[in-house]
C-alpha cells in the first residue's frame, strides 16, 4: 500500500510538472493572457476585459520569456508591426510594467496633434463622427465625442474625445526613430502614451513589444464583489466574449 501511494504521488507531481511546462511553453511562444485595468483604450477595450496576446506576431525578444530573462538582445523571427495594431509592450521607463496601446507611428514617421486632429507625415488623418462606438454599459459614454478614425493604411478604429483643445491636443512634431514605434490610446483625452513626455512611454523600442492583442476571452463590468457569487452571471459582458480586437 505504501509503495502504491508513493507511486501515485510521484505520478501526480510528474503530471503537474508537465502541465506547468506546457503552460509556460504556450505562454512564451504562442498566447499570453492579459487583463485591462484602465480606460485608456476605451471604447476598443473596456476595464474588465480579458484578452489573449499572440506572442508570435512580431517574433520574440527577451520580454517574450518569463520575467524578461536577458538571454539575448533584439528580436528573433521579427515581423514588422502594422500601423493600427493594438499591442502589448513593456514600458520603456519601467520594463516590469505592461502597457497596451495602438501603434500609430512607424519608424521614420512624423506624428503631431493639432487642435485634436492627428497628423501622420504631414497629412491629417480622416475621422468621422459616429454612434457606433458608444459603450452601452457606461453611462458616462454620452459625455464623449465618438469618431471612427481611418489610418493611412486603411485601418479603421473607434476613438473618443471630450474636446479638441485639451491636454495633448496640440503637440510638437514627433519624429519616430529607427526600430521604434509611436503609441496612442483610443481614449485620446485619458491616455498616458507617446504624446506625453511624463508618461514614461516615449518611443517604444521594437525589443519591448510583447505581442499583438488578438481576441477577448472574457469580460466583466466589475459590478459584483468576489464573494457575491449570485451576481456573477449578471456582470459578464456576453456580447464581448471571443470578440476579435481591431
Amino acid at each position: 500500500m505504501k509503495k502504491r501511494a508513493s507511486g501515485g504521488l510521484a505520478e501526480t507531481v510528474k503530471t503537474l510538472v508537465y502541465a506547468i511546462l506546457i503552460a509556460l511553453f504556450i505562454r512564451t511562444f504562442f498566447y499570453e493572457p492579459f487583463n485591462i485595468p484602465s480606460a485608456s483604450m476605451v471604447p476598443t477595450l473596456l476595464v474588465g476585459d480579458y484578452l489573449f496576446v499572440s506572442k508570435f506576431s512580431y517574433g520574440y525578444s527577451r520580454y517574450s520569456l518569463p520575467f524578461g530573462v536577458p538571454l539575448f538582445s533584439g528580436r528573433m523571427f521579427f515581423h514588422d508591426p502594422r500601423r493600427g495594431d493594438v499591442t502589448v509592450f513593456k514600458l520603456p521607463a519601467n520594463p516590469s510594467v505592461d502597457y497596451i496601446k495602438r501603434i500609430i507611428g512607424l519608424p521614420g514617421d512624423t506624428i503631431q496633434m493639432k487642435h485634436g486632429q492627428l497628423f501622420i507625415n504631414g497629412d491629417m488623418v480622416k475621422r468621422e463622427p459616429t454612434d457606433f462606438c458608444v459603450d452601452p454599459d457606461d453611462p458616462r459614454s454620452a459625455a464623449y465625442q465618438h469618431y471612427v478614425e481611418t489610418l493611412p493604411n486603411g485601418v479603421k478604429h473607434c476613438i473618443i474625445k471630450l474636446g479638441d483643445e485639451r491636454f495633448l491636443d496640440n503637440t510638437p512634431e514627433f519624429k519616430v526613430p529607427p526600430d521604434h514605434y509611436f503609441m496612442m490610446g483610443d481614449n485620446r483625452d485619458n491616455s498616458a502614451d507617446s504624446r506625453d513626455p511624463t508618461s514614461g512611454v516615449g518611443y517604444v523600442p521594437a525589443e519591448n513589444l510583447v505581442g499583438r492583442a488578438q481576441f477577448l476571452f472574457f469580460s466583466s463590468n466589475g459590478y459584483a464583489d468576489w464573494w457575491e457569487v449570485w451576481k456573477w452571471p449578471f456582470t459578464v459582458r456576453y456580447s464581448r466574449l471571443l470578440m476579435s480586437i481591431d
